[in-house]
């Protein structure tokens, strides 16, 4: 079976893949529905806002902590119980 570029992050960030990019990370969340917000102050941190949803911040950095990915990764779950 093939998937699609879509379906194979999806699957990398609930399998909390460590190979995942701060790229991988931004693209999905606004892909659902995340504003993305840049620093103002030249700083390394985005942050990330939806509506009705905690916001989440993300270093651009590599590799990305685990703890940033289960982040993305939670939004991920709650995006696919309610927009499914």
């Amino acid at each position: 079976m093939l998937l699609g570029k879509w379906d194979k992050l999806i699957r990398d960030i609930l399998s909390e893949n460590k190979n995942l990019r701060f790229d991988d990370l931004s693209k999905a969340l606004i892909k659902m529905g995340y504003k993305e917000y840049q620093p103002k102050s030249g700083g390394s941190h985005y942050t990330y806002r939806k509506e009705k949803c905690m916001p989440i911040t993300l270093p651009k950095q590599q590799p990305m902590n685990k703890a940033y990915i289960e982040l993305v990764s939670n939004a991920v779950k709650q995006y696919l119980e309610t927009e499914g």
